[in-house]
């Protein structure tokens, strides 16, 4: 997890201060802890926060092409950057680091806007033209990674963090009542609005293009829910196992130390197995338990621990909701009612000290019936056609 921040100024008069993106990058030290950049240039300044998972000592940013016109931000991980690499290897580029920030700053430079559709993974980036006096903004294809911005004509500001781009007097912090009324009908603020007026979410699997003539948001793919009838179930079931396998395999490129979360569930025992499968050596693995037994899942969560021999340890934590609310609200940066939050955090917090990177399995449980409520609506429907 890293940080990104930046400004593009066209306004008559625009003033650039290398100290306000000092503090766009003070306010979210936490996603970066381990080094600081910024760059100012003619009407853009850009900010990272950094925390090293590939090439340690070579993917120091804000990063630039050899010639130095551009220059790119990045937040996330390419998975496919090795095989994209070569590829552009076999064009002729020069490589300078071991970074996939490179590799998408190189894919930029060859199929613009269309790059794209060569990545896989989960990002959020900016790269600023210095040329085309052009900054390119994009989001990854479910939204894993933030990205807000604030635009209004002649001005573009943008971070990871809300709490960052408060920096600007121009960003008055008042209340959105759309955002309110989201929240109290969702329990978040879907996208593009935030509870602030004029701070926006740039959607998943959009990017946005801010020059002279103003900001142009566009999505660049969707996802297609069309059944293929052309497989078996058997067919199906296999194919499910090779692409799981295939993601898994894909997120275990790491030159830091990785683990996973291992709630018991079926998401994050699925991810612990795929993983089993795929390492030479024991996964670590970590659990968070609680005293109140209604709520503790470490009893399931040790079968699979034990299934699969990992390294595994265990956390029992009395949570104090009220003492750690207003770190969370300050990470959320606005109102989000999912409970879960608290005890991730604890989680988190803890494994932290064992391992840099740790993988989990959330969004599964809505894919494979995870939770109690899918089995329900199964009962609801026989008694439905009853």
């Amino acid at each position: 997890m890293c940080g990104i921040c930046g400004v593009v100024d066209y306004r008559e008069y625009p003033h650039l201060d290398p100290g306000d993106l000092k503090d766009m990058c003070n306010r979210m030290a936490h996603r970066g802890p381990d080094a600081e950049g910024i760059k100012i240039f003619p009407l853009a300044g850009l900010g990272h926060r950094r925390l090293s998972i590939i090439d340690l000592q070579g993917g120091h940013q804000p990063m630039s092409n050899p010639s130095e016109n551009l220059w790119i931000v990045f937040n996330g991980e390419m998975y496919n950057f090795r095989e994209k690499r070569k590829e552009l290897e076999n064009f002729g580029v020069l490589f300078r680091t071991k970074s996939d920030t490179e590799v998408v700053l190189q894919l930029y430079l060859r199929y613009r806007e269309k790059m794209l559709q060569h990545i896989r993974g989960m990002f959020a980036f900016a790269i600023w033209d210095k040329t085309e006096q052009r900054l390119f903004v994009a989001r990854d294809r479910v939204g894993k990674k933030p990205l807000y911005y604030f635009h209004k004509p002649g001005l573009f500001v943008f971070a990871s963090e809300i709490r960052a781009m408060l920096v600007y007097p121009e960003i008055n912090g008042d209340i959105d009542p759309v955002a309110f009324s989201d929240f109290l009908t969702f329990n978040y603020i879907p996208d593009p609005h935030t509870i602030y007026q004029g701070v926006r979410k740039l959607p998943p699997a959009h990017y946005a293009v801010f020059d002279k003539s103003g900001l142009r948001v566009e999505r660049y793919w969707d996802v297609q829910f069309n059944p293929d009838y052309s497989m078996t179930f058997e067919e199906a079931k296999s194919r499910t196992v090779d692409m799981l396998e295939e993601a898994t395999r894909l997120r275990l490129i790491s030159d830091v130390p990785l683990g996973a979360f291992l709630s018991g569930g079926i998401d994050s025992s699925l991810v612990v197995a795929l993983m089993s499968r795929a390492s030479g050596k024991p996964v670590k693995t970590f659990s968070i338990g609680f005293e109140d037994q209604q709520f503790n899942e470490l009893p399931y969560a040790r079968k699979v621990a034990e299934k699969y021999g990992t390294e595994h340890q265990e956390f029992i934590v009395r949570p104090n909701a009220i003492q750690i609310l207003p770190q969370l609200i300050q990470h959320f940066g606005e109102p989000f009612a999912d409970s879960s939050a608290i005890p991730t955090y604890y989680l988190a917090q803890m494994t932290r000290q064992h391992v840099t990177v740790a993988l989990n399995g959330d969004g599964g449980d809505e894919s494979f019936a995870g939770y109690d409520r899918y089995r329900h609506a199964l009962w609801m429907e026989k008694y439905r056609r009853l």
